[in-house]
């Protein structure tokens, strides 16, 4: 069956009209019904899942990418518990921002909006699929989702749980919409429709985010490529250091907020590197490390290789781990600066001055001084579940929840008021 975005694009516009006008309780009622809906179907949802796997094990995915694809009945519970989340948090629309009275006699205020159809094009990531629907859901925009063709039967038959709970909600079917056949032409198309769509958000590789870049005549939220780095400084202490390393790189290895290269300061090197070998290698990670580097963790009998270059702006999403000793704090900064993605960046220090200067020179979307970059997220926020991280910087960035699916109208009341 062929796929009509024009009328997909149309029938979206019109859910957005509606959506744009609901209340609060309202919204939170259809919100309630889809965290039902995806309890009351895990069974389906999780054989449709089972497919997609299958899928993916056949065409040799590599293991990072099944786990992004994977639904258990503990992730599937974790989904609804977050559309839920989603519920207790306040909703932005129709916030007054400022505003004030005109020496005219005008009254004008800035107020929060909806920003209307929303396009998302992502990959193996079928949680993705509810959390952008309940986040646009929950601000009044609808949705048009692209899901890989990794997630083609579990994107289905979860659109299909929305809908039915947005129908008994007595809302429109068009609020959460997907494009499920895997044509890749239906992106470049998607791209093109800005008559009804007003946002794109990619959430995939570097090559997804460039193509929407280059191709899209929809403004385009850039982000989610995570080349984190995580700078150890002399003063730092490194055994309170390792388990923050640990967590920021084996938590959940295939998420983009997870650490990619260690900086380590030349002067501690010779001590800590053998204590991270020994650190890591309970949790087989697989080092990457530069000259100075390699010599002393292969003396700790550590499970390291030699470091290629282009290595550096790799977003490994895997047990693998790049390490480079650096002179100083300035050194670090300019290898963040060449090779990062401004997603995450860390400091591991005891000096107040050395974490100051380290937030003010790294222009990253988050800076953390001696914590694990793995907070970067919407939930960790504090914003409920996240529709993207982006590492742009306008409109949004970092985590975006709810406020960044939000733009503002004035709204300017005056008494039959005439400019002078």
């Amino acid at each position: 069956m062929s796929v009509n975005l024009i009328e997909m694009g149309k029938q979206a516009k019109e859910a957005a009209f509606v959506l744009s006008q609901l209340s609060q309780p309202e919204k939170n009622q259809a919100l309630a019904f889809i965290a039902e809906q995806l309890e009351q179907e895990q069974a389906r949802i999780l054989a449709a899942n089972a497919q997609d796997i299958e899928a993916a094990k056949q065409n040799g995915l590599s293991d990072a990418i099944i786990d992004r694809l994977l639904l258990t009945p503990e992730r599937l519970q974790g989904i609804a518990n977050d559309v839920r989340h989603v519920i207790s948090l306040s909703d932005p629309v129709g916030q007054l921002i400022d505003g004030g009275v005109l020496d005219s006699g005008v009254k004008i205020e800035r107020v929060r909006v909806p920003l209307g159809v929303i396009g998302t094009i992502y990959e193996a990531r079928p949680n993705v699929t509810i959390d952008v629907a309940s986040l646009c859901l929950k601000t009044g925009n609808a949705v048009i989702l692209r899901g890989g063709k990794e997630t083609q039967h579990s994107n289905k038959i979860l659109v299909d749980v929305v809908q039915t709970a947005l129908a008994r909600a007595g809302l429109p079917k068009a609020t959460v919409q997907a494009i499920t056949d895997p044509d890749r032409a239906l992106v470049m198309e998607l791209l093109k429709l800005d008559q009804y769509v007003d946002m794109i958000i990619p959430r995939g590789g570097a090559a997804l985010h460039q193509l929407a870049k280059e191709h899209s005549t929809i403004p385009v939220i850039v982000g989610g490529i995570g080349v984190c780095h995580m700078f150890i400084e002399e003063t730092a202490d490194l055994e309170k250091a390792l388990p923050v390393i640990l967590n920021a790189k084996t938590q959940r290895p295939s998420t983009c907020n997870t650490l990619e290269t260690l900086l380590v300061q030349r002067s501690i090197a010779n001590d800590f590197l053998p204590k991270l070998a020994e650190t890591l290698k309970e949790k087989n990670v697989k080092l990457h490390a530069d000259p100075t580097a390699l010599f002393l963790l292969q003396k700790a009998g550590a499970n390291v290789v030699p470091l290629v270059e282009a290595e550096l702006k790799q977003e490994w999403l895997s047990l693998d781990l790049n390490v480079v000793v650096v002179e100083d704090l300035a050194q670090a900064v300019a290898h963040i600066r060449q090779y990062g993605s401004q997603h995450s960046d860390s400091i591991l220090t005891s000096s107040q001055k050395q974490a100051q200067q380290f937030i003010a020179q790294v222009d990253s979307a988050a800076v953390y001084v001696n914590a694990s970059t793995r907070f970067t997220d919407g939930g960790q926020f504090g914003l409920g579940a996240e529709v993207a991280v982006s590492t742009q910087k306008l409109h949004a960035r970092g985590p975006m929840g709810l406020e960044a699916l939000t733009t503002y109208k004035w709204v300017c009341v005056g008494d039959y008021s005439i400019r002078s």
